[in-house]
């Protein structure tokens, strides 16, 4: 996604991850999120209230148009919802001329989705969605320009700049780096990852990025519905996701509407089961 890897810092959650970018904001900060946004990104900046610190939410498609009077934007680059694609190209140009720093989950995005984003100021993601990792394993991205602007509220003997020399005694000796944010990691999930991620890292992003969304556009045309350009479909139905897996298909519901995601593993095969299921 063009960060450089010494920019990263491991965790397991996004939450956990965002955690310090929370609690490196100000006394009484105001925070911009989209609404109906997962509550990973939007309640660690929540959880601030006590300090003063706000939460103001807009749909996701006016966030550029509102990042004004904000110490921070958070977002989704692709809406768990409904697969919504954000708009980062405004977003980007909006803030760095208002000077506003940006926050950006990748989780339902990075693997399908072409990403270019050493312009923010802090990127996370976790690895268990479309970056078919195990659970366990999530990254943050630092931007140099945001290092010192998070705190290390997990520090760990992990986070140190040798952690085998920071394993034991005092003092606070962390990471001059992003890695100040490291959390211990869960050994086999990182293992797990190691070995998905090797597997999409050979392969041609765009072509990834075309058959994914090429069968979710595929289904929403048989549904009637706009194309999308996203890998994630949600339609309002009454048909239980126990039809579907009767069909041999899973999906989910989320926010009252049923949602399907299409992936490397998806075939046109499917989209035509999932028509016959839904109709």
């Amino acid at each position: 996604m063009g960060v450089p890897a010494e920019r990263i810092a491991v965790g397991a959650t996004v939450a956990g991850l965002l955690a310090p970018v929370a609690a490196g904001l100000r006394d009484g900060a105001r925070v911009l999120a989209a609404t109906g946004e997962f509550t990973s990104v939007t309640f660690p900046f929540a959880a601030q209230e006590h300090r003063g610190v706000t939460v103001d939410t807009v749909p996701v498609a006016e966030l550029a148009s509102a990042v004004d009077g904000h110490d921070l934007v958070v977002v989704s680059a692709v809406q768990s919802a409904d697969g919504t694609v954000a708009d980062l190209a405004a977003l980007r140009a909006v803030t760095a001329e208002a000077g506003i720093p940006v926050a950006l989950d990748v989780t339902q995005a990075a693997g399908w989705l072409p990403l270019d984003l050493d312009w923010a100021d802090w990127v996370v993601g976790a690895g268990y969605k479309w970056l078919l990792s195990p659970r366990g394993a999530a990254w943050l991205a630092v931007h140099p320009r945001a290092l010192d602007r998070g705190r290390p509220v997990g520090a760990n003997w992990y986070a140190g700049e040798n952690p085998w020399d920071t394993v034991y005694g005092l003092p606070l000796r962390l990471a001059a780096g992003a890695r100040r944010f490291d959390a211990s990691p869960a050994w086999l999930a990182f293992i797990g990852a190691a070995a998905a991620l090797d597997h999409l890292a050979s392969l041609d992003l765009r072509a990834v990025h075309a058959h994914c969304t090429g069968l979710a556009d595929a289904l929403r045309g048989e549904l009637g519905l706009s194309p999308a350009g996203s890998a994630i479909v949600a339609v309002d139905t009454d048909v239980a996701p126990e039809r579907l897996a009767r069909a041999g298909l899973r999906g989910s519901v989320r926010a009252g509407r049923l949602r399907m995601g299409f992936h490397l593993y998806n075939t046109w095969e499917d989209v035509d089961l999932a028509v016959a299921a839904l109709r």
